[in-house]
């Protein structure tokens, strides 16, 4: 590793935003000089070289196309390189029309992605067996992580049940298993639904117009409304098809709600055993996980669980740990 004077100049190329990603940007600065780089398209590529030029490592959030010209142009500029495989890029799920693996050209580009970076990080151990359907390689498990100095316990639970998930088209819609969710909720009119995120206009009133009397259809909200939420509700519902993680769940079971999940892709490394489990698509059975989770006591243990794996502490160090295996490589 450099010295503390001269930091290593680490480039952050990513295609969104996302809170995962600026998280991880802000980890990355307590180690290196950091230049974020937002890649829109093609029309970024020779800026995209002339970054890494300029860069030691690239670290690059999903294994998409811009993932792929990173690390061919590390290996010829004799660059560093990690990519973090998200979920999403290293999967494709007919059932549901969900992933990117769809065509024969994206497998081969990401797999040159996944083979020839100098590190592979995966969010999950299911993210890790996605990946290694791909390539035959050595893959770290980093967790995605929450504040859980911020995501806190306040006031008293109600009998709410609340799931994050913005849909704007029908493989979000299937993938967030909100069908269920609202015929669940239509047998349990006692218990108030929130469905909260950001939907297409199309989805939203699709939404409004399906949903019974007792779920509310939020919308995009602030921050502090959604953690306010999650301080109120006793149960966090994810009853999805495939999440790669499942960052809502971590959030909500911080602030001490029950969760009710599928059990499938990433979501029983999250819960453990803190939360109640209902098979994909089976109204009756979500019915009863929610009754369930509603007289569960377990409040305490959900948070623990995740101080104990899924802090940013925990993130950073492990993430500090490989970026210095990587460097002195």
């Amino acid at each position: 590793m450099t010295s503390q004077s001269t930091p290593c100049k680490a480039l952050v190329v990513y295609c969104n935003p996302a809170t995962f990603v600026v998280n991880d940007i802000e980890i990355l600065r307590r180690k290196c000089r950091v230049r974020p780089f937002q890649y829109n398209g093609k029309r970024n590529l020779l800026s995209l070289g002339g970054a890494l030029l300029r860069s030691k490592i690239v670290y690059c959030w999903f294994a998409l196309g811009y993932a792929t010209t990173s690390v061919l142009l590390s290996r010829i500029l004799r660059k560093k390189s990690i990519v973090i495989a998200g979920g999403w890029d290293v999967i494709y799920l007919p059932d549901v029309d969900y992933g990117a693996m769809k065509s024969e050209n994206r497998i081969r580009k990401t797999s040159f992605a996944l083979r020839k970076a100098d590190r592979v990080i995966a969010v999950s151990e299911s993210t890790k067996r996605e990946v290694l359907q791909w390539v035959d390689r050595d893959v770290d498990v980093v967790y995605n992580a929450v504040d859980t100095s911020r995501f806190i316990p306040k006031g008293n639970k109600q009998n709410l049940v609340v799931t994050v998930g913005a849909i704007d088209n029908l493989t979000r819609y299937k993938k967030k298993g909100i069908d269920t969710l609202l015929k669940a909720a239509a047998r349990m009119p006692e218990i108030e639904f929130a469905i909260v995120g950001e939907n297409s206009p199309e989805w939203d009133k699709k939404l409004r117009e399906s949903a019974p009397n007792n779920v509310t259809i939020t919308g995009r909200i602030p921050d502090a409304e959604l953690l306010s939420l999650y301080q109120r509700a006793g149960v966090y519902a994810q009853i999805s098809y495939h999440e790669s993680f499942g960052v809502a769940v971590a959030e909500a079971m911080s602030c001490g709600c029950i969760p009710v999940v599928t059990e499938r892709s990433a979501l029983p490394e999250v819960v453990g055993d803190t939360g109640f489990y209902a098979n994909y698509g089976d109204v009756d059975d979500t019915v009863e996980a929610f009754r369930k989770a509603m007289d569960s006591r377990n409040q305490e243990i959900c948070r623990k669980r995740v101080q104990e794996n899924f802090s940013f502490e925990i993130r950073e160090r492990k993430l500090h740990e490989i970026l210095d295996e990587v460097l002195s490589g």
